[in-house]
């Protein structure tokens, strides 16, 4: 079977794989090679993460200065401490993230494993979680647009390998009293297949994000859910998409 797959999309308008449920499992997850994994930023790039220091990022709500671990050129959520975002607002961009969940005694199932996630103007989350051999309920599984809608493919790999999310996000549109009059858009390619075609984001915010009325902009959040998930070669692009029919 043949997978869409890229290096990383640049717009919003893929043509969809119509595969529902599909899951990468087994030694067909193992032998899959990423394309994006440690891809290089593209030029007008920021580096929001080098595995050298934390110096773009805060703690959500207090602004402390992070202080999540470093270790081995990756950030490790750490115990106790508040989510992760961006010093640095964005409105549409090109996002990659690279994240390593644990491996973890079997008796932990579904959202037990590996809990985190990715949220883009600190409100809207992909989700991360092993959902490798991993059961849980569809709009939770990792890749999901969070209690919203299951990635179209299952393409996550076992703990303790490096896996990607390339995203492509379209912020709100909002008139001049700030009432939301065209609602985010996004694609999401998982260890390099699309498992969302250009999706619009029904909610103002998704459950654990930021809440208040809706920005045209915002930071990258990445979430504590007490697991120890790891994350590295972080990189964003702004970008100016066009009106989208």
């Amino acid at each position: 079977m043949k997978f869409k797959h890229s290096s990383f999309p640049t717009g919003l308008g893929v043509a969809g794989l119509g595969l529902i449920g599909l899951v990468l499992s087994g030694n067909s997850a193992e032998r899959y090679k990423d394309p994006q994994l440690m891809a290089k930023p593209p030029q007008g790039a920021i580096i929001l993460f080098d595995g050298k220091n934390l110096s773009l990022w805060k703690h959500r709500e207090t602004g402390e200065t992070a202080r999540w671990t470093l270790v081995e050129g990756a950030m490790e959520v750490a115990p106790n401490t508040p989510d992760l975002i961006t010093r640095e607002d964005f409105g549409d961009f090109q996002l990659h993230v690279e994240f390593n969940i644990p491996v973890l005694p079997p008796n932990l199932k579904s959202q037990e494993r590996g809990n985190s996630g990715v949220y883009m103007h600190g409100r809207y989350e992909i989700q991360v979680l092993d959902s490798f051999n991993n059961e849980t309920y569809a709009n939770g599984m990792c890749g999901s647009i969070y209690e919203q809608k299951e990635p179209d493919i299952n393409a996550c790999k076992p703990a303790g390998q490096w896996q990607t999310h390339g995203v492509t996000f379209r912020g709100p549109r909002l008139d001049d009293g700030g009432k939301v009059v065209e609602r985010p858009r996004i694609t999401v390619y998982h260890n390099g297949i699309l498992i969302h075609d250009n999706i619009e984001i029904l909610k103002d915010f998704t459950r654990a994000g930021m809440e208040g009325p809706v920005p045209k902009v915002g930071p990258i959040l990445l979430q504590n859910h007490g697991g120890q998930v790891r994350y590295r070669n972080i990189w964003i692009r702004p970008l100016h998409l066009a009106k989208i029919p």
